[in-house]
Parts: C-alpha cells; sequence; structure tokens
C-alpha cells in the first residue's frame, strides 16, 4: 500500500528510533499536530531495538539527572496512557564501590540528588548484600540504592510512544529514506525523500535529525557538524543462573565497567569496556536493520571474568546470547540537542551514548519545548549542540576519541581528569616552550592548555583523587606567585571576533546589557541577554576604532557566541562579523609586579594616569606590535597581551628573558581558576547561564538600563527590579581548610536546601574552599537578607558550614586592581 506524503508539514523528524518518536510525542502533547515523522526502515530499527532498557536516574550534573528522572516518571505512566506493553518495572538500582574514591564520587552523587528530592540511599555492604544475595561482597565498601530506577522494553516503550504521537495527529511514515535536507542557504525549507520507488519533496518549517548513527553524514551534507561515531558495544545473556530472583534491582559495578539485569529469566551482563572498538568508520550498509555485528569475544572477556567472580552463580550458568551491535558516541560523552549555528530551523537530537532509552523522555520533552519556543527550556549548556567545533566532526579524530569515552560513562568522574586520546588537535604557538617549562596541559574544546607547571624533577602528569591531586601545591605555588609578584598565562584560546562597518556600534550595543560606544580604546564588559534577561553570552567588547570592535570570550562557547551575534545582525543593517580565534595569541601578565616587567619591555607609558583600567592600545614589543589590553580574571593589575600568531614566539622569548630576572612565574588554568573564584569572577555556563539574570548574578554594573535604544532583555530586568529576586548568586567560603568543592554540592540554610554549589575551588589567599551558588527563598518569596553564617555546604554527605558574601571575599574594594 502506497502512502501519500504530505506536501508540507510544520516539523518533519528524521528518525524512528526512541528519541525520534519521544519528540513527535511531546509536540503532539503540546497541540502540534501537522508533524511528520520518517524512518528510513522500520521504528527502533537502528539501535534502539537492542538498547538493555535500563531506566536510571543518576547523573553527574543536575540537569541531566531532572531529564532523567522526568524519563522515569514518563515511562511509569506511559503504558496506562497509551494501552500499549512498555515492560517497564520499576526494581530499584544498586551501585557499587570497591575503593574509597569510587564511594566518594557515589556519594557526592547523592548528596546532589538531594537539591531536587529524588531519593538516593547510602548503603553499606551488608545492605547491598540484603538486596542483591547474588553479590560477592567481599571487597565491596558500600554503595547506592535508588528505588525508583528500572528498566523496560525498548522497543515497546517506543511503540508507546508512537502511538501517543499518532493519537496527537503526528503522522509517522515507515521506509521512507530522507535523501537530503532542503535549505535556502540560511534556514531549512523540507526535506527530499525516496518511498518505495517514489521520490517526493516535503516542504517544511523545522527539520529535526534524530537519525542515530546517520545522523554525522546526513547533517554534513547541509554543512552542519554533528560530531559522532558509532562504536561496538556488548552485552551477554546468561541462562540458569542459580538463585536469579525477578525482583532484584538492577546493579551496576562501575568499576568492573559492567551491569547486570534481569532479563525474561534469564541475566543480563553489559559492558562499557574502556579502549572501545569504533565501527562504520567506512560509512553503514545501505540494508542495515534489526543487524547484529560479529563484535569480538576477547573484547568482552576481561568484562565477563570479572563478572564470574562479582557474581559467582554465572561460573555454572550457560551463555544464552553474545550480542555485538553498534551506539553512537561523542566526544565529550554527552548528547548533541538543539539548533544547529549552521542553519536556523534545523534542530538536532543525536548521539545519546548508548543511553537512549533512559534519555529520551526528558530529551523529548526539552527538544520539543525547544522547537516551540525557538529557545531552550532550561540550562542545556553541556548538551547543546552549539558546543561543537568544526574540527571534531574529523573522522580521524573521531575514530581515536570515541575509543575512550564509551568507557567514560563508567569510569570514576574525577576532578579535572582530562583525555587521554586524540590530543594535540589544537595548540598555541607556545606550546613547546610552554612543555620544556614543565606544563601539565590539559585539553579543552580541543585545545590544550598548561593547567599547572611541575618543578624541576617533577613529571607533568595528572595523579587523581577527590582529595588534594598532586599538582595541588605546585598550583598554589603560582596562585600566590600571582598575587605576591608576576605570572604569565597563555590564554591563546580565546575566542576572539572583530565586527567593523559603519553600522557596527549600532548593532553591538542592542546586543550588549552595558554601553559599548565609547571612546577608541576603551574597554567595556558586558553581557549578551536574550528576551527573558537570561545570559547568553559573557564577554569583554574593546573599541578599536569608531566602526571596528574586538569582542573576546571563552574557547568553550566560541561557536555559540559567533552564531548568536550573526543571528543578531539585521540584514539591513552594514557591518561585517569574522572570527580572528587563529590570528592572535594571548599571553598575560598579572600581579602587582606586572606593570614593572612590561616597563622594561616597552617605550609606551604603561603608567596608572597613562594607561588605566580598561583601556588598551598597541604597544611595541620585541619586533612586534601588540595589543596591550589593561583587564583581569584574577583580581590583580595586569594586561592581556593580544599578538599576531606569527610574533607569539619572539614576543614570548623577549618576557621570559626579563621575567626570568625578576621572578616571573608561570602559570596554568587551575591557578586562574583559584584566583577568578576568590575575587568572585563569574564563568559562563557555570555560575552564569542563560537561566540567570544579571541581577541575579550581581553583575547589575554591567547593565545600562538607560542606555539610548535598549538593548535585547531590557525589559525582562525592569519586571525582575519591579517584583524582586527570587535567586541570588552568592559566595561561599568553607570554615573548615580541608575539605574540597567541585560543583553540584547542596547549599543548606538551616534544616532546609536552597541551592547548590555552581563551581568551587580551593583559594590560597583564603586558605579554604571557595564555591559560587545561587540561593533560592521559599516559593513564593522573594530573596531577603544574606546572613554571613547560616549556611552548611554538604559534601559527600557531611554538611560543613560556611560564610557567605554577596561582595568578593577578596580585595572587594578593588584596590588590587587599580595597581
Amino acid at each position: 500500500m502506497t502512502i501519500e506524503l504530505p506536501r508540507k508539514a510544520q516539523v518533519v523528524i528524521i528518525g524512528g528510533g526512541v528519541v525520534g518518536c519521544s519528540i513527535a510525542y511531546h509536540l503532539a502533547k503540546l497541540g502540534w499536530s501537522d508533524v511528520l515523522l520518517l524512518e528510513r526502515r522500520q521504528l527502533t530499527s537502528g539501535t534502539t531495538w537492542h538498547a538493555a532498557g535500563l531506566i536510571g536516574q543518576l547523573r553527574a550534573s543536575i540537569n541531566m539527572t531532572r531529564l532523567a528522572r522526568y524519563t522515569a516518571e514518563l515511562y511509569r505512566q506511559l503504558e496506562a496512557e497509551t494501552g500499549q506493553a512498555t515492560g517497564y518495572r520499576q526494581c530499584g538500582s544498586i551501585s557499587i564501590a570497591t575503593n574509597l574514591e569510587r564511594f566518594e564520587e557515589l556519594k557526592r552523587n547523592a548528596s546532589m540528588a538531594k537539591v531536587f528530592g529524588l531519593p538516593v540511599n547510602v548503603i553499606s555492604r551488608e545492605e547491598v548484600k540484603q538486596r542483591y544475595p547474588l553479590i560477592n561482597d567481599s571487597d565491596i565498601l558500600g554503595g547506592i540504592h535508588i528505588p525508583s530506577d528500572g528498566y523496560g522494553n525498548a522497543v515497546d516503550i517506543t511503540q508507546a510512544l508512537a502511538k501517543g504521537a499518532r493519537s496527537g495527529g503526528v503522522q509517522i511514515v515507515q521506509d521512507c529514506k530522507v535523501t537530503a535536507i532542503r535549505h535556502d542557504g540560511a534556514k531549512v525549507t523540507g526535506v527530499s525523500t525516496a518511498q518505495g520507488d517514489i521520490v517526493g519533496d516535503v516542504a517544511a518549517d523545522k527539520v529535526v535529525i534524530c537519525g542515530g548513527m546517520w545522523s554525522r553524514d546526513l547533517a554534513a551534507s547541509i554543512g552542519v557538524n554533528i560530531p559522532l561515531q558509532a562504536c561496538e558495544h556488548y552485552y551477554v545473556l546468561f541462562e540458569s543462573v542459580a538463585g536469579l530472583d525477578p525482583a532484584m534491582p538492577v546493579m551496576r559495578d562501575y568499576d568492573a565497567c559492567s551491569y547486570y539485569k534481569y532479563d525474561a529469566g534469564k541475566l543480563m551482563v553489559g559492558a562499557f569496556e574502556p579502549h572501545a572498538r569504533p565501527w562504520g568508520i567506512e560509512g553503514i550498509a545501505e540494508d542495515f536493520c534489526f543487524d547484529e555485528i560479529a563484535g569480538n569475544f576477547e573484547q568482552m572477556e576481561p568484562v565477563l571474568e570479572q563478572a564470574m567472580q562479582r557474581i559467582p552463580a554465572l561460573q555454572h550458568a550457560g551463555i544464552q546470547k553474545f550480542f555485538c551491535g553498534p551506539e553512537s558516541f561523542t566526544p565529550d560523552v554527552r548528547y548533541h540537542l538543539g539548533e544547529a549555528p549552521e542553519l536556523k530551523n534545523c534542530f538536532v537530537a543525536a548521539g545519546m551514548n548508548s543511553i537512549g532509552l533512559q534519555s529520551a523522555g526528558g530529551v523529548g520533552k526539552v527538544m520539543a519545548d525547544w522547537i516551540r519556543d525557538g529557545h531552550p527550556p532550561a540550562d542545556l549548556w553541556e548538551v547543546d549542540v552549539r558546543r561543537n567545533m568544526p574540527f571534531q566532526g574529523n573522522r580521524k579524530y573521531l575514530r581515536e576519541r570515541v575509543s575512550e569515552t564509551l568507557g567514560l560513562l563508567y569510569a570514576t568522574h574525577w576532578p579535572f581528569r582530562q583525555y587521554e586520546s586524540a590530543r594535540g588537535a589544537r595548540k598555541s604557538a607556545l606550546h613547546d616552550r610552554l612543555v620544556a617549562r614543565g606544563a601539565c596541559h590539559g585539553e579543552a574544546f580541543g585545545w590544550e592548555r598548561p593547567n599547572w607547571y611541575a618543578p624541576q624533577g617533577v613529571v607533568p602528569r595528572y595523579e587523581y583523587s577527590y582529595g588534594r591531586q598532586n599538582w595541588f601545591e605546585h598550583s598554589a605555588a603560582e596562585h600566590r606567585a600571582v598575587r605576591d609578584a608576576v605570572g604569565l598565562f597563555d590564554q591563546s584560546s580565546f575566542a576572539k571576533f572583530r565586527l567593523e562597518g559603519p553600522h557596527a556600534c549600532r548593532v553591538l550595543n542592542r546586543v550588549c546589557a552595558n554601553d559599548v560606544d565609547v571612546a577608541t580604546g576603551r574597554i567595556v564588559y558586558t553581557q549578551w541577554l536574550n528576551e527573558r534577561g537570561g545570559i547568553e553570552a559573557d564577554v569583554t567588547v574593546t573599541r578599536l576604532a569608531d566602526d571596528c570592535f574586538l569582542i573576546v570570550g571563552g574557547a568553550e562557547t566560541e561557536v555559540r557566541d559567533f552564531a548568536w551575534l550573526k543571528s543578531h545582525i539585521p540584514a539591513t543593517e552594514h557591518c561585517v562579523l569574522t572570527n580572528v580565534s587563529s590570528a592572535m595569541g594571548v599571553i598575560s601578565l598579572m600581579g602587582p609586579a606586572s606593570r614593572q616587567l612590561l616597563q622594561s619591555l616597552t617605550p609606551a607609558d604603561m603608567s596608572g594616569p597613562a594607561f588605566p583600567f580598561a583601556s588598551s592600545r598597541e604597544i611595541e614589543l620585541g619586533y612586534a606590535l601588540v595589543r596591550a589590553s589593561r583587564i583581569t580574571y584574577v583580581g590583580e593589575l595586569g594586561w592581556e597581551l593580544y599578538v599576531p600568531s606569527e610574533f607569539m614566539l619572539g614576543v614570548y622569548d623577549e618576557i621570559v628573558a626579563a621575567g626570568d630576572r625578576c621572578g616571573l612565574v608561570h602559570a596554568g588554568y587551575h591557578a586562574l581558576n583559584s584566583l577568578r573564584i576568590e575575587k568572585a569572577y563569574r564563568h559562563w555556563g557555570h555560575d552564569i547561564t542563560d537561566e540567570d539574570t544579571p541581577l541575579e548574578a550581581g553583575l547589575e554594573f554591567a547593565v545600562k538600563l538607560d542606555k539610548a535604544g535598549g538593548f535585547t532583555g531590557r525589559e525582562a530586568l525592569l519586571r525582575q527590579q519591579e517584583q524582586g529576586l527570587r535567586k541570588r548568586l552568592v559566595q561561599f567560603k568553607l570554615h573548615s581548610p580541608q575539605p574540597l568543592l567541585y560543583h553540584n554540592e547542596p547549599i543548606w540554610r538551616g534544616d532546609t536546601i536552597v541551592g547548590s554549589i555552581r563551581s568551587g575551588m580551593y583559594g590560597h589567599t583564603l586558605g579554604t574552599a571557595v564555591g559560587l551558588g545561587y540561593v533560592e527563598p521559599p516559593p513564593g518569596h522573594v530573596l531577603g537578607e544574606i546572613g554571613t553564617d547560616e549556611f552548611e555546604i554538604e559534601i559527600a554527605g557531611i554538611r560543613h558550614p560556611a560564610t557567605a558574601s554577596l561582595r568578593p571575599m577578596f580585595d572587594p574594594e578593588n584596590s588590587r586592581i587599580r595597581g
């Protein structure tokens, strides 16, 4: 029977796995019936059909846990709503720890779960054995138990979502391959399809790519970057397992890279091994559908050997099924969601990293809201497709990186953990010089960046823990050198844009909350806001000329910030935006002796009156003309030096030759973080996001509500001023110098959780851990006074008294910056 496709749809969803069907279901719930879902073969035939079915809720961050929790809640009621069986069973889950560091991680996650009321119980070894009698508990220290976790049948859940979508008016067409996404160069206009012998086009306002492991190549055909690569993924079904009980919880043994789940009278043992095998590198066969792949028993063998030690009954059981199937993984083990920066109204929901079933409910809901509203319903930056750099679509890079990322799902989530694969993708011109100085480079957005420097005789290598890591004291020395003398930072990874043209000032001033219509050579710190007043970007803007501006932001937001500004340049305005990130390196000299050092290297007058704070100009340094900008992210007198890339080595050598005579110290990003958090400087993506306004974040000094012409988000801030604040960013320092803060720790005020830590670091000048987090009043109230010593921060189940402040605890009068 031939099904005639509509000529037009409001939304076309490409892909009929659990994610695509969930988006269709949630769009129908919003009342969008003009939705078409196209599946190249049959629903679930890609990777959904062989999903293990685990439905866990606890993730490494608060917002991802919220999505997973919604998924579990949806699946619990889906069968009753649709009449379609889902196989959902709420049996709970147990995650065990066999070493102190893993137990620390589990307890920290249990504390995080309290922020939004997810019951997670820390349990002893004896309780683990009581709940899971088959287990060998000889090396178990304890674990966590989540009563509301469970499992379901992925195929049945997808069919239930599809049934719910159809009942809401969504049309689902199978055996209909999308051969092309149509666009006009700026936005999508529809799709081209092949349905049997019929080839046709469907016009569409919006297109959603949910094609799983096919998504990368389909997106690349229209210039959209979705970095993902399929890997082999394994599980084994054991039959005749003595003592197996259907009521047993799902059990995760992270340190053995394995999970255990009851499966229709059998026990499933699945793996997330540390060194995965990429699959389908040369492409995926056209007829691939409900297919298994050959796999390699030797790849799974180490996991099975450990499984037989963990569950001794497996030694006498039989293997009923050895399974290997493909799953797509991303470079950072996080989903790709949202509107593609390259093409308007082209949405993406792909790269589920083998947790698609337990993610699909929440992903479907937020994507439906995003499609409807044109913006994410919450802070979803960690999974926003705009975080990806163009080079990350490179096949060699993906092949190497995903061999590591599959195993990271179960690896210990160490603070400051660095990727080991596909390193050296992006290097500063100073890279080799800094290695010779003892730099231990971390990787961020492809950039190799010095995180800390090893003294002579110390190997620059990480030794991870949840306590003070091996670099702690070395970074502390860098921190103190910046406070006492002068430190050198390589910050070449900054994102740098030029906006120039006769209308550049007018365009930029509508985007910026601060006033950038300033004198040439002035630097303005500002945020870019959305219509709701939320902070979309945190940047500095330097006026280079009447018609030219330099915009500097974080390395992680290079793609996002460029896309945001470009989308806010009206076609009628005459200006050009150019990404010049690779054209300039950045050397930052920070500390009370920075002026003395720079003055010894240039004929320019670096004195306070001649070179005041927030000013920028070109100076002679070595053989180069260097843009020196007096600005700081560490709370000290200092300059950022913007150097043309070809002059970087010469300028660096000049600085170091002079600096070695006056105590110059090289400093890394760990020191930068500890310095900035003492000064309560905000970090976009952690302390400030598109859900937080400048008023809530304490950045009202960077907002000019009365500037001519207004700016995006102004009306929302005026409303917030009238109504009062519902939350406020607060700086905390622990009373005890021993515990460490990282992020997501609950903030207690008496017996009530009032927020969570957004970012934390040890403050070596303040002598204790320092954190930034939002405090919220009870529902229906606005925020009143912040008491200085009314708070406690919970770390791994233990509450620690903390002092709170709305002003920076270090140098609140900015005397050190003024120099």
